[in-house]
């Protein structure tokens, strides 16, 4: 079908669109805030994701992450990287399976418009905020705290803090008994890829203004 890209966008803003397909967004994680994320980043016609993780796909993961029952065993960003190629075959993804450390955030995410923190530990979630404002205190960094269980949608809302920007209801742990959910994660990381659209937008402003 020579014309499946311009019927998949035919009802986008050309300005938009042309900034997003221009556009290059790093998702750290792909479990239930990245594999979300990063398809509807795709479906809005961002042109170019870096997913990175180094986990595999367990039964446990289908109930909130975007991956099947014949993908389990498999490497998380690899079976990522085959649903969005049909998903949203003209965003091109490139799929690091290694774990991110503050000594590679550069090499794998350096060319990035911005940083999509998907992380599940609060460790891991401080050590990517530290190193990429460190690396790169003029690119915004989206992260997420507080997700777990359901309901509580007016308790979600979006924090700023200079460059970082902090989605969910701000609740660091997942008390007993309560554990992540489907329709509270996939909320939290749309408000992530919808934010990640506005500061691309944004972006491309400011550089537009610079030329």
């Amino acid at each position: 079908m020579p014309n499946l890209e311009k019927d998949i966008f035919s009802r986008h803003d050309a300005k938009v669109l042309a900034a997003l397909r221009a556009a290059t967004v790093g998702i750290a994680g792909a479990g239930g805030l990245g594999s979300n994320a990063a398809i509807a980043l795709a479906r809005a016609g961002v042109g170019r994701l870096i997913i990175a993780d180094f986990d595999k796909i367990e039964a446990s993961n289908l109930n909130r992450q975007q991956y099947t029952v014949k993908q389990i065993g498999l490497r998380k960003v690899k079976a990522l990287q085959a649903n969005l190629k049909l998903i949203a075959p003209f965003t091109r993804c490139k799929a690091r399976d290694i774990k991110i450390t503050p000594s590679n955030v550069d090499k794998i995410f350096g060319e990035a418009d911005l940083v999509i923190e998907a992380f599940d530990k609060a460790e891991e979630k401080g050590m990517l905020i530290n190193a990429w404002l460190h690396l790169h205190p003029d690119k915004p960094i989206i992260a997420a705290s507080g997700l777990a269980g359901y309901g509580g949608n007016a308790k979600l809302r979006t924090q700023r803090m200079g460059d970082l920007y902090i989605c969910g209801d701000g609740e660091s742990q997942c008390p007993p008994g309560v554990s992540p959910m489907a329709p509270r994660v996939a909320i939290v990381a749309n408000m992530q890829a919808n934010l990640a659209v506005e500061l691309l937008m944004k972006i491309k402003r400011r550089k537009n203004a610079q030329n």
